[in-house]
């Protein structure tokens, strides 16, 4: 619907409140002048002949005698009484018929007005049992405010719907997570109670292994319920984005040689307000996305910057395989993994990138992702000042 050509609601009714009343009032003046003109016609025609040949002399702009005159008045004399008797009937009659008839319009035409809300109060109706792909089409000759009503209600019910395949996605994708870890812990230990596997040092590594996956993918939920009670980012204080990177870089040294990755850093000074201990959990995030994806090509390279709005940039750039071709799903959805087959040794928790994309969001910014054109990825986490 085009909403320029749209007419908003109060003019409408103003329009056609105005029209009723304009019909209203032509009709009882048509039928009172129609009725007025025949009820003259008749006492014409019922005048003696006296009177009509005094009546037609005045009509044509001659003087009649004064006995054809005086029969003249006294007639319209004894017709004047009934004479507006009978047209006040007619304003009464032609009054109601004339109201009645603009009503029933008005009646038709509000109802048309209505119709949309009608529909949008079935839809929310069907959308409160649950069933989240109601839609309302609105129709071509709505008004401005209900074009509008009907607009939101459908983003509103899209974004229910999307929300709620995305619950149904990430509760699926908890119990797929937690159920690995947990099958290993409890298979381990009922076995080293039942004495099948002997209690020893070797075992409580593996053990504790196992527990420290299970509490990262709680601490990366925890992390996300936070962000959506927008209670994230608690703590901002001024900072240099490159101090916090190079000293994860630092801390994470061990897991980045690990990968045989060959490090290159072009840390320009960034300052900002920002919680510190959120940032150095996206950069290590980062990091470990960059080690488990992208140790194939061999080379990473972290980037600070200040931009000229006051905001930052964090960049890593690779020569890894790249993102996929559905990107939006790096981005949407948690527990996203690059590898296909969801392998925990490639895959970590999925919800890595999730997390730092929170943080971002948290900070006013936001997370990009591109593939470079000569190969790899780059990802870029964007700060902006409070």
């Amino acid at each position: 619907m085009n909403k320029h050509r749209a007419l908003p609601l109060a003019t409408l009714t103003a329009a056609v409140i105005a029209t009723m009343l304009l019909l209203s009032v032509g009709m009882a003046y048509i039928g009172v002048t129609w009725y007025s003109s025949y009820l003259e016609d008749d006492i014409n025609s019922s005048l003696p002949p006296e009177a009509a040949a005094a009546y037609e002399m005045i009509y044509a702009g001659r003087v009649p005698d004064e006995t054809s005159l005086k029969t003249l008045i006294e007639h319209l004399d004894a017709q004047s009484e009934p004479a507006d008797f009978k047209t006040q009937i007619a304003v009464l009659v032609c009054g109601l018929l004339s109201a009645l008839v603009c009503a029933l319009i008005g009646i038709y035409l509000a109802r048309r007005i209505a119709r949309p809300l009608e529909d949008l109060t079935v839809a929310a109706e069907t959308l409160k049992s649950g069933d989240f792909s109601a839609r309302v089409a609105a129709a071509p000759s709505s008004t401005r405010e209900v074009a509008s009503l009907v607009e939101t209600f459908n983003a509103l019910a899209t974004s229910l719907d999307r929300m709620e395949k995305r619950l149904r996605f990430n509760n699926m994708a908890i119990a797929h997570e937690l159920r690995t870890p947990l099958t290993v812990l409890q298979g381990a230990l009922q076995a080293i109670h039942d004495g099948v596997f002997p209690l020893d040092r070797k075992t409580i590594p593996d053990l504790l292994l196992q527990v420290e996956g299970l509490s990262r993918i709680v601490e990366d939920l925890r992390t996300l319920s936070l962000a959506i009670g927008q209670k994230l980012v608690m703590q901002r204080q001024q900072l240099d984005i490159a101090d916090i990177v190079e000293a994860v870089l630092s801390t994470s040294k061990p897991l980045l040689d690990g990968s045989g990755m060959d490090i290159e850093t072009n840390l320009r000074p960034a300052r900002i307000s920002a919680d510190p201990s959120r940032v150095r959990q996206a950069v290590l995030a980062l990091l470990e996305n960059a080690s488990r994806y992208a140790a194939s090509g061999g080379w990473l390279r972290c980037e600070t910057e200040g931009l000229p709005d006051g905001s930052v940039v964090i960049r890593l750039l690779d020569r890894g395989p790249g993102f996929p071709e559905d990107m939006d799903a790096v981005a949407i959805n948690p527990f996203w993994r690059g590898d296909p087959s969801r392998s925990r040794a490639t895959g970590g928790t999925g919800l890595g990138l999730s997390v730092v994309q929170a943080i971002a969001a948290a900070h006013g910014g936001h997370l990009e992702f591109k593939n470079r054109s000569g190969g790899g990825a780059m990802v870029a986490l964007y700060l902006r000042p409070e």
